[in-house]
């Protein structure tokens, strides 16, 4: 029989990973960015055009605007926490779903659900 259990994938922090890193988080936070200077543009062109309702449109651009800035502060958080750790450190990257074989007579303990991968630089490296 085949069950669905998660495996956790953890990269080890070297000079190119870490590179890489910054560099997506970098990207992120720029997207971020625009994505809050469109929605205070949006929100001048919105309240033109409908005087009526300003409140409510103020309030719902200012809960995105904030949802960016506090998106933004996470980023700058992980890329100083990123600055910090030594090389070598494992990063835990994501979690995946994986089929498992399992058959009467299995032993049924922790072992056979924590499963982790751990990849150097796109090549798995091992598999605990």
């Amino acid at each position: 029989m085949q069950i669905i259990q998660k495996i956790t994938v953890k990269q080890v922090l070297t000079e190119k990973s870490r590179a890489e890193l910054l560099e997506y988080y970098e990207t992120q936070r720029q997207t971020l960015e625009k994505e809050r200077e469109q929605l205070l543009f949006e929100q001048k062109k919105v309240e033109h055009k409908n005087k009526f309702q300003r409140e409510q449109v103020s309030d719902y651009f200012e809960r995105e605007v904030h949802l960016r800035k506090e998106k933004i502060k996470l980023v700058d958080f992980q890329v100083e926490q990123l600055q910090t750790l030594p090389l070598g450190s494992e990063i835990r990257e994501r979690e995946m779903e994986a089929l498992a074989e399992i058959a009467v007579g299995d032993k049924w303990d922790a072992s056979l659900f924590n499963k982790t991968i751990v990849v150097t630089d796109g090549i798995v490296t091992e598999i605990r």
